[in-house]
């Protein structure tokens, strides 16, 4: 018999970060910057120890339903995100292509 783990995704905003956890450990997260009204994500990262358990995918589906009910929209540049997005079309309305500019904006606020 297994023990029935709680899995919970948060937005820690003060980490510009999705993170999801599992019985209260950090299990991964996913990073954005804010570009007016969009969301870039540009890191998608699971620990390997919970690697193998959906986790990604359920991290990334809970960051874009939240990003939705804020209003703002999606730029895929992670590419795990991006991968994600092919196979979950009901996102397709609030995403924007990934362009130089957005790079070349996201590169300002990294480094």
């Amino acid at each position: 018999m297994t023990t029935p783990t709680t899995v919970v995704v948060e937005r820690a905003d003060d980490r510009n970060r999705y993170e999801i956890l599992v019985d209260g450990k950090l299990a991964g997260f996913t990073e954005y910057r804010d570009h007016d009204a969009q969301r870039v994500f540009f890191h998608t990262e699971i620990d390997e120890a919970f690697a193998g358990q959906g986790l990604a995918s359920r991290l990334v589906q809970e960051a874009l339903t939240d990003v939705r009910a804020a209003g703002k929209r999606i730029v895929p540049i992670c590419p795990y995100v991006a991968k994600f997005l092919l196979k979950h079309e009901e996102f397709g309305d609030i995403t924007d292509p990934v362009t130089p500019e957005v790079k070349g904006w996201l590169r300002t606020q990294l480094y």
